[in-house]
């Protein structure tokens, strides 16, 4: 393989560690207080909880923030080789971030579809919210889950411990589903 070709093949992780980064900075400035690009894109209780700094949630926006640049740096690690547990590892979060983010960005998509064909009603003060969420925020997780998918199964066949990899990618990947459905069936997510 040339070298052209080896670094075209690294694409998907530079794009999931861009895709983290770019994603960290909304917690990261809404932690301050600031609810710049939130206020009409963002449910309104979630900006009064950003603006009131309540303490509780501004741990949760730092700490969401602080996973995605984990996320970034998960990204730039399934780019080239690494030794036999920190492959293994990333490969795990890799998949895991697939799942989860693919999920969650397809719950938005879908609830969205359901609100504007008229399946389900939402409160008023919400409706001008499902555009964002159906159109931005639900493609934005969807793109981020595909990004780590991509990433982590090139990483996977371009080693030659495929197996071993390709089991703790499926794991953190039914980890992060099992997860996913758990938030979702008791209201959290």
């Amino acid at each position: 393989m040339s070298l052209k070709q080896a670094e075209l093949r690294r694409w998907p992780g530079y794009a999931a560690a861009a895709w983290g980064l770019l994603f960290a900075i909304p917690s990261f400035v809404w932690a301050t207080g600031s609810t710049f690009g939130a206020q009409s894109t963002v449910s309104p209780s979630l900006v009064k909880l950003a603006q009131d700094r309540v303490p509780w949630f501004v741990a949760v926006l730092v700490i969401t923030g602080l996973l995605k640049v984990f996320g970034a740096v998960v990204g730039v690690s399934l780019t080239r080789p690494r030794g036999r547990w920190l492959s293994q590892t990333m490969v795990f979060c890799g998949g895991g971030a697939a799942i989860l983010l693919t999920w969650h960005g397809g719950l938005f998509v879908v609830q969205g579809v359901m609100v504007k064909t008229g399946a389900v009603t939402v409160d008023p003060a919400l409706s001008e919210l499902v555009g964002w969420y159906l159109y931005l925020w639900g493609p934005w997780f969807i793109v981020g889950g595909i990004a780590f998918a991509v990433a982590a199964a090139r990483y996977v066949l371009d080693r030659d411990d495929r197996r071993t990899l390709t089991r703790y990618g499926v794991v953190g990947a039914l980890g992060a589903l099992a997860l996913s459905v758990a938030a979702v069936a008791t209201g959290i997510g």
